[in-house]
């Protein structure tokens, strides 16, 4: 619950154009995050699901967000999802797995999720370097 709190905090604060790139273990609270987030834009957190069989979701809020999800896919195979037009859209992109891009974005905010044990997560934001 409190990485959904956190999402939602990260949310409020979000502009046109930012790009998140989302890191962590299967099931290390990376699609609770982004549920928080859509709430923080405006968005109902419920309507959110992991998009990794459709790859990309898109909901509309206060602002677009682009939900991305690379867990199925690596390598070239990833730059033909067109991540980088909808980085410039004007909305917010996340995009979950994203230690699989071969060119991860530089101005985007990484955010790494680990799992602590139990119900414990560790998170670390940091510029994208």
């Amino acid at each position: 619950m409190e990485t959904t709190a956190f999402g939602e905090r990260l949310g409020r604060t979000l502009q046109p154009g930012s790009t998140l790139l989302l890191v962590g273990d299967l099931g290390a609270g990376k699609t609770a995050l982004v549920r928080g987030i859509a709430k923080g834009v405006g968005l109902d957190p419920d309507e959110v699901s992991s998009p990794t069989f459709v790859l990309v979701n898109e909901y509309r809020g206060r602002l677009t967000l682009h939900h991305a999800d690379l867990y199925r896919i690596e390598g070239a195979a990833v730059d033909d999802l067109g991540l980088e037009e909808l980085s410039a859209s004007g909305g917010v992109l996340v995009i979950e797995w994203a230690d699989r891009m071969p060119r991860p974005f530089a101005d985007a905010v990484r955010i790494t999720i680990t799992n602590k044990g139990g119900n414990v997560r560790e998170i670390l934001v940091e510029e994208n370097r």
